[in-house]
């Protein structure tokens, strides 16, 4: 490339954001894909404030949504269709051109778009946004790129690649992620044959899913609001909603929020495996962003119990204490939950239930959040599990003698699942902290507030701890520990 080709690779701030006054759609669009790969921005949280800056109509802002996710969805493979149409690699292409080309090429193999039209609207894009020297250029490579569909250069990219690369290739993830989603599978009890459908259902798009807060609202009333239907596994969601979902009544009085039905699952189980002896005081120490505090509230509520919620950041703990406005008496703490001591109303034993929903590489959720695996990596999880660990330990100190703790990460990663469960409970029990696995493949049945609950059991295959896959469940990846101190 040229010396200007050059000074494009990685354009500034300004250059980024010096967008039209009224940016066409797709314009919009590489704004949002520019700062995430130039920037490290997230798109869920960089694309709706984008959005919120332009006056673009809500058709123009669902087909901005559509086409940003589904670019970060399949970013691997389509540089790997632009290096063989350009015969170049895409690190030597300027990040103008790179971004324009990926979305493009986005629209044509995947969203449907005519050759024609995808081809055509590129070339006029690389213009809008400060690159009109490269028109030629971007014109010759979409020409190339859309003469095959996607079967055809899954094909054609994967090509001549070990299994693992081949499938990494072929379904957009990397290939560490790959590895790590063959071997939860054969941890799980199942055929490494499942893994093309899992990365598949990585890939699909999906609508968001509701909460209805416990006792605030129900969940027929939101149905009828918004159109939408039951969940298949918790009684409080309400799946397949469409439009802006910012403007829903519930969502606005904060009697109801997204929240994805695995992540339901996992406090409805917090809340609902039968204990002995009292059951008044409720611990969440990773609360933020409050999906899930809001539910043990609102249970908490209904049965007399009191919930502290903690997280470490005080925007996040912001987030929870709006996400459990409506129910009065919920405590929050900003502070670092692998220090509990530290609070001064805390004591070792003191709880009857404690939530441990344990940061982590997030690759459950790569259908809701497709950038992750661009911004992961693998040492990403072994600089987690240190974390895991001391808060899965504090949890166990926290917890009364036959009482409950659930270890839940948005990740099926050995490493950050049974692991960390399984290394936690031996060095608690060298220090005297003893715990029993509860065997969630039979006891699901008992949790209030979960659908279909044999079906969900039938499907653990008899595995102690409960794992949900995007391909059979249509959730995020969670994983569920149950343990009792005894």
């Amino acid at each position: 490339m040229t010396g200007r080709a050059k000074n494009l690779r990685s354009p500034s701030r300004a250059s980024a954001e010096s967008q039209p006054a009224h940016p066409s759609p797709r314009a919009v669009a590489w704004r949002v894909l520019d700062a995430v790969q130039n920037r490290g921005a997230y798109a869920n949280l960089f694309l709706p404030q984008v959005l919120s800056g332009t006056t673009l109509e809500p058709r123009d802002r669902a087909f901005v949504t559509d086409i940003v996710y589904t670019t970060l969805r399949w970013r691997g493979l389509i540089d790997s269709v632009i290096e063989h149409a350009a015969k170049r690699a895409v690190s030597a292409i300027d990040s103008h051109s790179l971004t324009a080309l990926r979305l493009g090429i986005a629209q044509a193999l995947l969203l449907e778009v005519p050759a024609h039209a995808a081809v055509s609207t590129t070339v006029d894009l690389v213009a809008e946004i400060g690159a009109p020297n490269a028109r030629g250029f971007v014109n010759a490579v979409m020409r190339s790129a859309t003469a095959e569909n996607l079967e055809t250069w899954q094909k054609v990219c994967s090509a001549n690649r070990d299994e693992i690369d081949a499938l990494a290739t072929a379904w957009s993830h990397p290939r560490w992620i790959v590895i790590a989603l063959r071997d939860a599978l054969r941890a799980d009890g199942r055929d490494v044959d499942d893994l093309p459908d899992l990365l598949a259902a990585d890939n699909a798009g999906t609508r968001p899913t509701l909460c209805i807060r416990p006792g605030l609202t129900s969940r027929d009333e939101l149905i009828d609001a918004t159109q939408g239907h039951a969940g298949q596994w918790s009684d409080l969601a309400i799946t397949g909603v469409r439009g802006d979902i910012g403007a829903i009544p519930a969502i606005a009085v904060g009697h109801a929020g997204a929240q994805d039905e695995g992540s339901q699952v996992v406090a409805l189980i917090a809340a609902g495996l039968p204990i002995d002896g009292p059951d008044t005081q409720w611990l969440d120490m990773c609360a933020g962003p409050g999906g899930k505090a809001a539910i043990l509230a609102g249970l908490a509520a209904q049965r007399g119990a009191h919930l502290t919620a903690i997280d470490a950041h005080e925007h996040r703990i912001r987030l929870v204490q709006s996400a459990v406005k409506n129910y009065p008496g919920v405590r929050t703490s900003v502070g670092d939950s692998t220090q509990l001591a530290a609070f001064d109303w805390y004591a070792d034993e003191s709880f009857d239930r404690v939530l441990v929903d344990a940061p982590c590489s997030g690759i459950g959720s790569l259908r809701r959040r497709p950038d992750l695996r661009w911004h992961r990596s693998a040492s990403d999880v072994a600089d987690l599990a240190p974390l895991q660990e001391q808060l899965l330990s504090a949890a166990l100190r926290a917890v009364r003698t036959g009482g409950l703790v659930i270890y839940a990460t948005c990740s099926p990663h050995i490493s950050e699942t049974t692991v960390v469960v399984d290394r936690v409970r031996a060095n608690a029990a060298r220090a005297g902290i003893n715990s029993d696995v509860i065997d969630l493949s039979s006891h699901l049945g008992v949790v209030s507030g979960i659908n279909n609950s044999t079906q969900l059991m039938s499907l653990m295959q008899g595995q102690k701890y409960l794992r949900l896959w995007p391909h059979l469940h249509s959730t995020d990846g969670m994983f569920v520990a149950a343990l009792r101190r005894i």
